[in-house]
């Protein structure tokens, strides 16, 4: 399991598949906070993750592999103790996108993708958005990771995937780990959460999750999870429009109405 290991119990290096964990993560946690970027603290040892320890051995004079063992590991510790709290070089870079003024949905790049269930509403909210000018895929494989890969590829600026489940109401998922928020998922989710209320007629549920999609794309992105089945798919319309004035709305927000990076 991934949430199993710790920071030194085992060898960190860059493979194929990639390793993944709890330990990945906390890793790339003490680089970010010391400077060296690895991008999004996704918990996956990447490419990014791999130069961005190569960096740290060059810098504190260890033996340069790209691989965390024992002395690696040692030296983030020492080095961590002093340089305090705080986002990361990931949380700040996104929240700074953030501050981009942009007017309208025109010419953006989004990513509309299909979990199940919720065909009608997914194809709905792809016309409406694109009908305000945005460029967008429609993405409908199963599996979250073939999705994010997708969203990645495509250089989206926004990820919005839509599910149903068999019980009644709305849950809003933004990525969320100890170590790292999405600041750009939240405040979409928030959102999400204030248009989709009233078109539904119940209160969603707004939460940090670290689901394999909302992890492993690199654009902030949420998942939207809605039921019973029927009663969405029969107000599709008006559905597909909150999440479309949400998607419009977040394009235009100003990062003072955005969520702080937490530290």
């Amino acid at each position: 399991m991934e949430a199993s290991w710790s920071l030194g119990d085992r060898l960190l290096f860059h493979a194929s598949p990639n390793i993944r964990g709890d330990d990945v993560a906390e890793l790339q946690t003490l680089l970010a906070r010391l400077g060296f970027d690895c991008g999004r603290v996704d918990g996956i040892f990447g490419p990014a993750t791999a130069r961005a320890v190569v960096d740290f051995q060059r810098n504190c004079g260890l033996d340069v592999d790209g691989a965390c063992g024992h002395e690696t590991v040692r030296a983030l510790d020492q080095l961590s103790r002093h340089s305090g709290g705080g986002p990361g070089v990931a949380t700040v870079r996104e929240a700074e996108a953030l501050r981009v003024v942009r007017s309208t949905l025109r010419g953006h790049r989004l990513v509309i993708g299909h979990f199940g269930g919720l065909g009608p509403v997914t194809r709905a909210v792809t016309r409406v958005v694109r009908s305000l000018g945005a460029e967008v895929i429609a993405l409908d494989d199963p599996d979250p990771s073939t999705q994010a890969t997708a969203a990645n590829r495509y250089e989206a600026e926004l990820f919005v995937g839509v599910e149903a489940h068999a019980r009644p109401g709305i849950e809003i998922a933004y990525y969320k780990v100890p170590t790292f928020t999405s600041p750009g998922g939240h405040s979409l989710a928030t959102l999400l959460r204030d248009e989709l209320g009233p078109v539904l007629g119940t209160a969603p549920q707004v939460t940090g999750m670290r689901l394999p999609v909302l992890r492993e794309t690199r654009m902030p992105a949420v998942m939207i999870a809605a039921g019973p089945v029927r009663e969405v798919v029969d107000q599709a319309a008006e559905v597909a429009h909150a999440i479309s004035r949400a998607v419009d709305h977040w394009i235009r927000l100003p990062i003072e109405l955005a969520p702080t990076p937490e530290p």
